[in-house]
């Protein structure tokens, strides 16, 4: 499987990262050991994830959430009211 997934920061609530990965456990001990440049000193946990089993598909959605502004604020509407 491979994933798109949604990290936000322990500390600070609005602090969140938006990743793509084969392996989602592995890839957050990643994070929180800080061999990722733009999540590094920071404690993170998995607050959404979407599975795919095409890692084109995945990487694609990735891409369109990153690079497309009005589906990365539905995404973070969505992850935001989850965790209310």
């Amino acid at each position: 499987m491979f994933y798109v997934y949604v990290l936000q920061n322990v500390k600070e609530a609005n602090d969140y990262y938006l990743g793509y990965s084969s392996n989602l456990r592995e890839r957050l001990k990643s994070h929180n050991a800080g061999k990722n440049k733009s999540t590094k000193n920071k404690t993170w946990k998995v607050v959404y994830y979407e599975a795919y089993e095409s890692e084109t598909i995945a990487r694609q959605r990735e891409y369109k959430l990153k690079h497309n502004p009005r589906m990365r604020q539905l995404l973070m509407e969505r992850v935001k009211s989850q965790s209310i």
